[in-house]
């Protein structure tokens, strides 16, 4: 099955450090959208990264359709508000713990 890598650039490197409330309830929508891919098994790994550039967000997903996955990142409340954005791409080799 193909697997997508998500980004979610954040609107400052600092985001995950100091969120205002209202940013916060944006990703509480934010995790809560992607949820059923978690509970469907699609998602291998889903959370934020802290690193020397500042913080974003990680999604690796498993699924057949690439626009249909590409238009749900697109519906994504962090995108749909503009608080950040979502790149996408796609795993061209490599292999998933678990996979065959």
């Amino acid at each position: 099955m193909p697997t997508f890598v998500f980004r979610l650039k954040a609107p400052r490197p600092t985001f995950a450090l100091d969120m205002t409330d209202d940013e916060r309830e944006i990703m509480g929508r934010h995790a809560a959208y992607w949820q059923p891919l978690l509970d469907n098994n699609q998602m291998v790994v889903f959370g934020p990264v802290l690193d020397s550039t500042g913080s974003w967000g990680l999604g690796v997903v498993e699924a057949d359709d690439e626009e249909e996955l590409r238009a749900f990142a697109a519906g994504d409340p962090v995108v749909t508000t503009g608080t950040g954005s979502i790149e996408v791409g796609r795993l061209l080799a490599g292999f998933v713990r678990g996979s065959s």
